[in-house]
């Protein structure tokens, strides 16, 4: 049985009180809870990391599949509930920290051997999937709930107007899968907005490789930093436009009309 919001008892006695600065919204609809437990279909062979467990809501059933499990949370009081909470689970180990400073080497070194997890707070979704990005070889997949609007970014395709830098480059690396969508009133205090469950699976091999995907960053973030421009207009700073013009590309487009592809071209034209 999940524990009730009130039931988590602060060292003073009182009981916790959802976090703003933590963007916390505890997940308590049980269908839900279900539902993403079958799309991560857990079993005791895997490596699970979650971010931001909360209440538990997630690693109670996580846990029954015999997984190990290590937990990431920032707040230091849902830390040692949820230390005392697993005390005789051996197999989840609960670490006070935050995540954007926290490597996921630390925990394996072996290629795909990691499946992460999450509810990750709109504030710092996009730096946390950057910053897991950064090893992704050792990663087999992520699920996700974000809102919803940021899944649309993540999903978007050329000319969509969520098109940009997040998608690009989650998905140079990535698989990116929308799975289905969360209503508000799933959560406790209910948050203005409606979330989503999204899969990303790291690639084995990358389908568009570049040179330097730093480089590919740097094109895309600065193409986007000025979207109403011609690519020309918008590039000018990082690459001339005559070796611009020898490249298969309308030159002439907007940012959101090229596709990953024509990004790594431009890439690896600078990077020659």
């Amino acid at each position: 049985m999940k524990p009730e919001l009130a039931d988590i008892k602060l060292k003073n006695g009182l009981p916790h009180q959802a976090r703003k600065r933590f963007g916390q919204n505890f997940l308590h609809d049980n269908n839900i809870i279900e539902k993403i437990i079958d799309s991560i279909a857990p079993t005791k062979n895997d490596h699970l990391i979650e971010i931001g467990p909360g209440q538990g809501a997630l690693t109670i059933p996580l846990a029954e599949s015999g997984a190990r499990i290590d937990c990431i949370e920032l707040d230091r009081d849902l830390a040692a509930f949820l230390t005392k909470e697993f005390a005789n689970r051996s197999s989840v180990n609960i670490i006070q920290q935050d995540m954007l400073k926290y490597d996921l080497s630390e925990l394996s070194n072996k290629e795909k051997s990691l499946r992460v997890i999450g509810n990750l707070p709109y504030n710092i979704s996009t730096p946390v999937i950057f910053h897991l990005l950064k090893n992704h070889h050792l990663i087999a997949d992520m699920v996700f709930m974000l809102q919803l609007e940021v899944i649309q970014r993540l999903t978007a395709s050329p000319g969509d107007k969520n098109y940009g830098r997040l998608g690009l480059m989650v998905q140079y690396f990535c698989e990116v899968e929308h799975l289905f969508n969360v209503p508000s009133s799933a959560f406790t205090p209910k948050p203005n907005v409606v979330s989503a469950i999204v899969r990303l699976k790291p690639y084995a091999e990358l389908p568009f490789k570049a040179k330097d995907p730093e480089c590919l960053q740097t094109v895309i973030r600065t193409a986007f930093n000025q979207r109403r421009k011609t690519l020309k207009n918008s590039l000018r700073g990082i690459i001339s436009e005559n070796i611009l013009e020898t490249l298969p590309i309308d030159t002439s487009l907007r940012p959101e009309n090229l596709s990953l592809a024509e990004y790594v071209l431009i890439s690896d034209a600078i990077t020659k």
